[in-house]
This record gives C-alpha cells, sequence and structure tokens, in this order.
C-alpha cells in the first residue's frame, strides 16, 4: 500500500485507482492546494472515487519555505519534469501574471496535460487562444478558482443554471477593494489609509492598481459574461470607473441618503443587448449586496426559470482558493469537466456572438454627484440648468453648510449631492463634464451609478 505524508498524515491509496497531478506555482494557493491534497487525501478520494496522488510541484526557489511539508521528491525547479512525465494526467497551475504563464499552459496541454487554473488574467486576455488550442488538443481547462474565489459562480453557472436563460448578474467580485471600502465606510478611514492597511494585512498588492481601478473585476466580469451569455468581449472594452478617485466624503454622504458604495459588477441583458460595467455604485442599505463587508465576495444571479439568487464567501485567500482548484481537480480526474468543456461555447473569437454589446453612452441608470459650488444666488439654478439641458431629471438636491476647509470657508464654497432620475451614461457623463466648467463650481465632480432594483 503506497501512501504520501504531510506533518505526519499519511495518506494511503491501498487499492483504489490512483490519478497523479502535479502544481506548477507553488505559492500562497499552491501551497494551500498541496495541503488539502496531502492532508485531507481520504476526503478528496471521497469525492473523486480515486486517489488524486500529488507527483511534482514545481517552484522557482528550492530553497523558499513553502509552508507546507512535502514528501521526498515531489519539489523541483526544473517544469519539464511535468511536461515529460506521461503518468501525470492533471496539472494545476497556479503562475500568475501573463508570460510565462501563457507559454507554460501552452506546453502543459500540448504535453497532454488537462489543466486547472486559477489565473483569470490569462483567462481574459488569451482566453480564446488557449480554449481553442486545448479543444483541437482533446484536453480541457477548469477554472472555478478564476472568479470569487471559493464561491462556486463558474460551476453554478455553466451547470446547476444551465436550465435557465440568464437575464442579469451582478457581483462584488474585489475583495481588496471591498475592505478597503468597508474600512472608509465603517471607520472613517481615508482611502490612502486604508490601502496601507490591505497591503499589510496581504490583502492588497504591492502594486494596489489592477484592484482599485476596476481593472482586476472587470477580467472576472468578462469570463462571467461569456459563461452567462455567450458575450465575446475584451475585459479593456467594459467600462470601468475604479475607486481609487473616491473620498470619505463620498460613503459619509452616501449613508445619509441610506446607501452604501461597493465596486460592483453589472451584466445585464436588455432588449437582447448586453450592458456592461464594472463602477463603484450606490446601492440601498440593508439590501444582501450592500451588506458584503471586508474581503468577501458576492454575486447575484437571475435566471428566467429560477429567479434571483445569491452567492457569497471569501473570494480569495489561501484556502478559499485552493478548495476551488482542488475541486476542479476533482471534476476534471473524474471527467466531469470534460462534458462541461465540451458543451460549454467556444471561448473563441472566431465564434459568432450569442448577444451584442450596447454602446457605452446608452447604457441606464441613476446617478450619484457630488461637487462643491458657490454659496451664491443663481449657483443652483446654473447647476440645475445643465441636467435639463442633457434631459437628466434631478431626483432629489442634498446642501451642506459651507465645508470644513479654510478654502472652503474663504471661497465660500458648499458641498452639494445631487441625486437623478433614470438616464443614459452619456448624458450623465457630459452633465458631469460641463458642471465641472461651469465658474461657480471648484474641483472634480465626482459622479458614481446608482443601482436600481
Amino acid at each position: 500500500m503506497e501512501s504520501q505524508t504531510s506533518g505526519g498524515v499519511k495518506m494511503a491509496s491501498g487499492s483504489m485507482q490512483k490519478t497523479k497531478v502535479a502544481i506548477v506555482g507553488l505559492g500562497n494557493v499552491g501551497s494551500g492546494v498541496a495541503r488539502l491534497l496531502l492532508d485531507h487525501g481520504d476526503r478528496t478520494a471521497r469525492h473523486a472515487g480515486r486517489t488524486l496522488w500529488l507527483e511534482k510541484a514545481v517552484v522557482r526557489d528550492l530553497a523558499k519555505h513553502r509552508g507546507v511539508d512535502l514528501p521526498a521528491g515531489i519539489l523541483t525547479d526544473d517544469v519539464e519534469e511535468v511536461y515529460n512525465n506521461p503518468e501525470i494526467a492533471v496539472v494545476a497551475h497556479l503562475v500568475g501574471g501573463l508570460e510565462p504563464a501563457r507559454t507554460i499552459m501552452i506546453r502543459l496541454l500540448e504535453a497532454g496535460k488537462d489543466v486547472v487554473t486559477a489565473n483569470k488574467a490569462l483567462l481574459a486576455e488569451h482566453g480564446p487562444e488557449l480554449f481553442t488550442l486545448a479543444r483541437q488538443l482533446g484536453r480541457t481547462i477548469a477554472f472555478e478558482a478564476s472568479v470569487a474565489g471559493g464561491i462556486p459562480i463558474v460551476t453554478n453557472i455553466s451547470q446547476c443554471l444551465s436550465a435557465n436563460g440568464i437575464l442579469s448578474l451582478e457581483g462584488i467580485l474585489n475583495g481588496t477593494s471591498n475592505f478597503i471600502l468597508t474600512k472608509m465606510d465603517r471607520f472613517g478611514t481615508p482611502y490612502a489609509e486604508a490601502v496601507a492597511e490591505a497591503q499589510r494585512l496581504g490583502y492588497a498588492e504591492e502594486d494596489p492598481t489592477m484592484d482599485v481601478d476596476g481593472s482586476d473585476a472587470a477580467q472576472k466580469l468578462a469570463i462571467l459574461a461569456h459563461l452567462a451569455f455567450g458575450a465575446q468581449v475584451n475585459w479593456r472594452d467594459i467600462p470601468r470607473v475604479g475607486i481609487d478617485s473616491l473620498d470619505v466624503e463620498d460613503l459619509r454622504y452616501a449613508a445619509q441618503l441610506g446607501y452604501a458604495i461597493k465596486l460592483l459588477a453589472e451584466a445585464r441583458l436588455v432588449e437582447g443587448k448586453l450592458d456592461l460595467s464594472v463602477s463603484p455604485t450606490l446601492i440601498k442599505r440593508r439590501t444582501p449586496l450592500a451588506e458584503v463587508q471586508d474581503a468577501f465576495n458576492a454575486v447575484r444571479v437571475v435566471g428566467d426559470a429560477v429567479g434571483p439568487v445569491f452567492y457569497h464567501g471569501l473570494g480569495a485567500g489561501q484556502m478559499p482558493t485552493a478548495s476551488a482548484v482542488v475541486a476542479d481537480l476533482i471534476d476534471t480526474a473524474v471527467g466531469r469537466t470534460r462534458l462541461t468543456f465540451e458543451t460549454l461555447e467556444p471561448f473563441s473569437t472566431n465564434s459568432p456572438p450569442r448577444v451584442s454589446l450596447r454602446n457605452s453612452d446608452e447604457l441606464p441608470g441613476r446617478y450619484y454627484f457630488r461637487l462643491r459650488a458657490k454659496d451664491h444666488p443663481g449657483t443652483l439654478a446654473a447647476i440645475t440648468g445643465v441636467f435639463g439641458k442633457h434631459q437628466l431629471s434631478i431626483a432629489s438636491v442634498l446642501q451642506h453648510e459651507r465645508g470644513e476647509t479654510l478654502e472652503d470657508q474663504q471661497d465660500d464654497l458648499v458641498p452639494l449631492m445631487i441625486m437623478s432620475h433614470q438616464g443614459a451614461e452619456g448624458s450623465a457623463r457630459a452633465v458631469a463634464e460641463e458642471i465641472e466648467a461651469l465658474g461657480v463650481v471648484r474641483g472634480h465632480v465626482t459622479r458614481l451609478r446608482v443601482k436600481t432594483p
């Protein structure tokens, strides 16, 4: 009877069928995957009906501590040992970035391996190429861990909700941004301090740009939009606004109006066209999305048969993401991934899109505007006149007394918050730009979307 040992725990294979797997990239998530395979082999074997045998783990630095005890002979810095081993059937591809991640995945597929990946940037950028190659070679790519960490949203959309036509999906897909917004909202922490705390706790990278400017959420939304609607969209073409221009004032004023602010990724099918956007959005408090805190993610999907369903959980971190990777390893080993992959709409730019994207200027929505304006007669009339010019109706105006800064006191500036009725994105953008140019307005005009039911 063969066994693998980690931390003194034995995983026996006995006479059970064995599927040999490898991990390429033993970072934070990779170490978690190794721990689940080695310490909980009985659990994975029960679900897979076979032993998932960790054959190799590829790293760049053999001397670096990994936080997991590996049996002798598993650790290597030579990925060729995986490519050239015909007994390794499935590989957890846990290399970040675009290169060498793309090249490694191509080599794995060409070597006859099925692949499980957590790299959403790679799929968002090179998905059509990689999926086409996998199909040509008779291989599969599983990618549950690429979106929303431990939330099984890919499986639910592609399998559990397959009897539905998806009408909309909206979600908080970036845990870093949600953590930052939670600190700003709950404690009044300034943006820069909240980012620094996220970095200290390991939620944000040294360069957090992709998280805070909306790019990470747009990449994940592109993947979900393909699964749910058959959309062929480059993530760069999704209209996106990050949280990096927000001020604590915006969260405070939103709270006064009964809203929380979340970085919301939305995909909505309207009259055969798909609306896509990523933006800080005002969401009514005491609703499920508004109450998602810290580094948690959530996705709300509406199907034409099932109605609304809501998924909530940790969207990042070692073990939640490792959980999704190991689930994909199990599904691939027993053949479930192949069934799904073969019926999944081709992730290819050569395939005709099932839906077309609406022009971003036509995106409907309500909007919140915050600005500083002169406390003079006629100021409000000038501002509301711009709204009328662009046919964007005003729902409410909230004016505070002069601002707290010395500049506001000396220049007679007052903060104004304006909520609009439903209108087009292009009209709202034009209103903000024109108001910003008025002589009675100082500084930048903040414009945020407001979630409608």
